[in-house]
């Protein structure tokens, strides 16, 4: 049904992304002159701006005879990740079944090649419209971050090899925070088509009441109830103590919460406003020793990142501080009702509202692409909302549409969180360290040094850190 629902939309809608398109795409007109058939597409689609924006109504009649005036063959790279694979592939088929002059050569790549490949592509001018990354426009490089190396895609926009897509309509299908995110010295290079929160904690609200405990809002509250857990014989949280990074991921929305402005935060620790062993860094490394050595049940050591999740859906764990992208295996084999909440890390429960977490998959187009008017196209197809919203629900990617909603547990559960706009990009998709910084310095990982017993005094721990920070700053 969402197949079909789709072609029909295409079907007539194609009319209005072309002049949308149109009308964005002045500023590539010159990219438009390759050789081959290039420059029929090209030809095409400088015809296509005269049509429609002499005449919409003509345009508006073409469509609905199932000719949109455009031409072409676009290049699309996307990254591995079979349910994103395959909607894109039937994407494609019902894009140019509703544009029969149209051909998408879609490339598929591992996401560790889509720096190279991109990279040397757009260098080549052989790609229009690719996935730019999977963890959005992450660690961009601020004035105040001295010597830092910017990250590859800042690069590619320095150079000139990205479009901005700067007053294209079909940026304002997307929330504000996903235009922000894939936005860099006033201009905005890329959609955002998806989000993860990594930061939050599965609650099995079930054993919660079984033991008399409230769901926690607040740090104190969470320390009552995991207690109240452990002394009804049951087990209070476990992590993926095997994989090792699981254990700090699950400290993200901790980190969150004490510090709700992770930019902020950034910014602090590099101008030595805030440091790691200031009166709140010190509360954050306590806080990591507790959820380290009394929350994460000693089973944890032996799971992984995937068997933990498995483990948890057992139903004898109260909370699982794990990624979002963990609860298929828990909606799939949890008999027991939950909820997927941010980490109540404060003792301010307003700032324990938030999830964070990172941008996904990004969608760009090659500043020197010939066929830009498809591109653009292709991306306002794409980004309508019946489109969005059964791409979202393909992926489970958390959905960057206001109007999109997941129609899984997750999506159930997290809803009132999005629709509220509580969802923020998180410290390690910000931080960039200085130069020179020692080995503890990223103290984002605290809870792992605890867990690990590389530190088992957090005043040490956190003294240690901004030493090592400050080894990088010169201070």
């Amino acid at each position: 049904m969402k197949k079909l629902r789709l072609r029909r939309l295409l079907a007539f809608l194609f009319a209005f992304a072309l002049i949308a398109a149109a009308c964005g795409s002045s500023g590539s007109d010159n990219a438009s002159t390759d050789g081959g058939s290039s420059d029929d597409s090209a030809d095409d689609s400088a015809s296509s701006d005269d049509s429609a924006s002499s005449d919409d109504s003509a345009s508006s009649d073409d469509s609905a005879d199932g000719g949109s005036g455009l031409e072409g063959t676009l290049r699309v790279l996307i990254h591995q990740n079979p349910p994103g694979v395959e909607f894109m592939e039937g994407f494609n088929a019902d894009f140019e079944a509703a544009n029969p002059g149209v051909t998408i050569d879609m490339t598929v790549v591992n996401a560790d090649d889509i720096p190279t490949v991109n990279q040397t592509r757009l260098s080549a001018n052989d790609i229009d419209v690719t996935t730019i990354s999977v963890t959005g426009f992450a660690n961009a490089v601020q004035p105040y971050m001295t010597g830092a190396d910017s990250p590859y895609w800042q690069q590619l926009i320095e150079a000139g090899l990205l479009m901005d897509l700067s007053g294209q309509s079909y940026l304002s299908n997307y929330d504000q925070a996903a235009i922000d995110g894939s936005s860099f010295d006033g201009g905005t290079y890329a959609l955002s088509l998806g989000r993860t929160s990594y930061s939050g904690m599965f609650v099995n609200t079930d054993l919660l009441a079984d033991v008399g405990a409230e769901m926690p809002t607040t740090w104190d509250e969470l320390v009552t109830a995991c207690e109240a857990v452990k002394e009804a014989g049951l087990k209070c949280a476990v992590a993926g103590g095997q994989d090792a990074w699981p254990v700090f991921v699950g400290t993200y929305g901790l980190l969150g919460a004490l510090y709700p402005d992770q930019q902020a935060l950034v910014e602090g620790l590099w101008d030595g406003s805030v440091t790691w062993n200031d009166d709140q860094g010190i509360k954050l490394f306590e806080r990591y020793d507790y959820y380290a050595n009394e929350m994460l049940d000693a089973e944890s050591a032996g799971l992984t990142g995937d068997s933990a999740a498995q483990r948890y859906a057992v139903g004898d764990i109260a909370f699982g501080p794990m990624g979002a992208w963990n609860a298929g295996p828990v909606a799939d084999n949890a008999d027991f009702a939950w909820e997927y909440i941010p980490f109540p890390g404060s003792d301010n429960a307003a700032d324990n509202q938030t999830l964070f977490g990172k941008d996904d998959m990004s969608f760009a187009i090659a500043a020197e692409t010939p066929v830009a008017d498809l591109a653009h196209a292709y991306l306002a197809a794409f980004s309508e909302p019946d489109s969005y919203n059964a791409f979202a629900n393909a992926t489970n990617y958390l959905p960057t549409q206001p109007t999109a909603a997941l129609e899984s547990a997750l999506g159930t559960s997290i809803a009132p969180i999005l629709q509220a706009g509580n969802f923020a990009i998180g410290f390690e998709q910000l931080f960039v360290g200085p130069k020179g910084a020692g080995q503890w310095a990223n103290a984002k990982d605290g809870s792992l040094w605890m867990y690990n017993g590389d530190f088992t005094d957090p005043t040490e721990a956190a003294n240690q850190a901004q030493a090592d920070l400050e080894a990088g700053l010169g201070g």
